[in-house]
This record gives structure tokens, C-alpha cells and sequence, in this order.
């Protein structure tokens, strides 16, 4: 069997591993290629495995998969590119990081071609897990593709939607969390850092999530949202001012603080006079109020 990537990085050398370990030939193209030293780059991503790489056509041809793993920004573009190089039997396997309206918009630019098109998001690091990364898959033919993908290549695959956009709307709301904490400890890191302390914040905040539960931790914090919102939210003011004062810029800390403030915009302490059992009932008066406050944005 022959498994094509369009586009050779992180995610193409990882996933090509397995493929190559399963038996499957691997070919790829990549728009390196095309550059004076880009064979031996490319050759160099693949750390020893057998990876044919070639020309858009002689990549594509035959291939019974076809994973596009480009930039978000040219997924379009690599897509209507491959679309003349596709036929019925194969299925375009659509990795990139985009919004679910992106997603659709390939589905209609690959489907005219016979193949397949398989809305793909991917669920975690490929630089730590590689190959072991979860991947979720959506669209009419995403059912199938998961239990082929996973009965012939062992992959950590799971289908999770016949509607495209699904997959993605998923992975887009996981990166609230997974990148807005990112973001959140470089800022806490580097203030730290300023202020001589680094080592000492992140140990405790290390002890504190591994002393407990993230599921407790977490939960605790948006339960007691509910009536320490507005103490919190003058904390933050001064958090804020003390980062300024050091020369940091608060993105994130600013960003904290109009989130507490805005719970107290929405009344939020008068529904509720006392600390809740349970995170739902914050959730849900929030996702209310902000639908009865900021209709244009639904």
C-alpha cells in the first residue's frame, strides 16, 4: 500500500514512521523540494526511513491515502494543486490545523475529483507523542478511514463526526485551553523570571497539580468563580499593575482581568449567593447571559 504526504515537516516525518513500519511505501512532496539543498533537508525529517520524494504527480499517484500536512495558510492552495493528481479510490486525509469553514471549503475542492475527503484534526504534541497522537477524523468516509487506519497502522485514530467541521470545531476549543495555558506560563515563567523567583512559582505551582486532581483543582476554580469573581477581578487590577511596573506586558494578565470583570458586569454574585455543588450551573448562566448580552457575536 502507498501512503502520500503533501508537505514533509514534523507531522509528516512522525506519521511516516509508522506507515514505513507497518510496510506501506511513503512518498511525499514538499515545496522544499524545489530548493537548491531541499532533497537532503527533506531526507534528513525522514531520519533513515524510505521516503520517495518527488514531484506532485509521481507523490500522489497510486497512493491509497493522502495526507495533507501544509501550513494552515496554503492548505487551500496544496489542495487545489493536488485536486488534477486525485482519483475515486483514494482519500485526501486533511491534517492542517484550520477552521471548520476552511475544512469544508477543501471538501469541495477535493470531492469533484473522485477521492475521498477526510476532515482530520490532530490532538495533542507530535513532538512528544509522534505517531502515538491522537487523531480525530470526520466526514462521510471518516468512519471507515478510522478502522482501516487503525486495524492496517495501529494509529491512535477515533472517527467523531459524519458533519465536517465537527472535528475541527473540536480541536479549534481544545486550543483554548491547550494554547491559552501555553500562553499563560510563558507570561507567569517570564515574570517570574524578572522578578528572580521562576524556580520557586513553578515548583509550587508543580506541587500543587501533582498533590491534587487536575479534575478538583479546576473544578474548584470555576466553582468559587461564582462568588469570588469580583475579589478576584480587583486582584487582578493590581497584578496587572505590578507587571507593567516590571516591564512586561500583561497580554494574558489583561486578558484575566476583563474576564473577572465582566462576571460582575453580568450581576453574576446576586445569582449566586452561595458557592455552587458543581462547575455546570456557572457555565451554563454564563453561556446565557453572554447570549442575552452579546447577540451579534452568536
Amino acid at each position: 500500500m502507498r501512503v502520500a504526504f503533501v508537505g514533509f515537516g514534523e507531522v509528516g516525518a512522525a506519521f511516516a514512521k509508522a506507515f514505513a513500519a507497518a510496510g506501506a511505501e511513503v512518498t511525499a512532496y514538499d515545496r522544499v523540494l524545489d530548493t537548491a539543498d531541499g532533497r537532503a533537508r527533506l531526507e534528513a525529517r525522514a531520519d533513515g526511513i524510505a521516503v520517495a520524494f518527488g514531484a506532485l504527480d509521481e507523490a500522489l499517484r497510486g497512493a491509497r491515502y493522502v495526507f495533507s500536512t501544509v501550513t494552515t495558510d496554503v492548505a487551500r492552495e496544496a489542495a487545489i494543486a493536488c485536486r488534477a493528481h486525485l482519483a475515486p479510490g483514494q482519500s485526501w486525509i486533511d491534517l492542517n490545523a484550520t477552521e471548520p469553514a476552511v475544512k469544508r471549503e477543501i471538501a469541495a475542492i477535493v470531492e469533484p475529483s473522485g477521492a475521498a475527503f477526510v476532515e482530520g484534526a490532530l490532538l495533542g504534541a507530535v513532538g512528544v507523542s509522534g505517531a502515538r497522537t491522537e487523531l480525530l477524523l470526520g466526514g462521510p468516509a471518516g468512519a471507515a478511514t478510522a478502522r482501516a487506519l487503525a486495524a492496517e497502522f495501529g494509529l491512535n485514530v477515533r472517527h467523531y463526526s459524519d458533519e465536517i467541521g465537527k472535528a475541527s470545531t473540536y480541536k479549534m476549543l481544545r486550543s483554548v485551553f491547550s494554547k491559552g495555558l501555553e500562553a499563560l506560563l510563558i507570561e507567569f515563567l517570564v515574570a517570574g523570571e524578572r522578578a528572580g523567583m521562576r524556580s520557586e512559582l513553578w515548583a509550587e505551582v508543580v506541587e500543587l497539580l501533582g498533590r491534587e486532581r487536575f479534575e478538583k483543582v479546576a473544578a474548584n476554580w470555576v466553582c468559587s468563580h461564582a462568588v469570588a469573581h469580583e475579589r478576584r477581578w480587583h486582584e487582578m487590577v493590581q497584578v496587572e499593575k505590578v507587571l507593567r511596573e516590571m516591564g512586561i506586558e500583561p497580554l494574558m494578565t489583561a486578558a484575566t482581568e476583563s474576564l473577572f470583570r465582566r462576571s460582575v458586569a453580568l450581576d453574576m454574585g446576586a445569582a449566586f449567593p452561595a458557592r455552587p455543588p458543581s462547575m455546570e450551573p456557572v457555565i451554563r448562566f454564563l453561556e446565557r447571559r453572554l447570549d442575552a448580552t452579546q447577540p451579534a457575536q452568536r
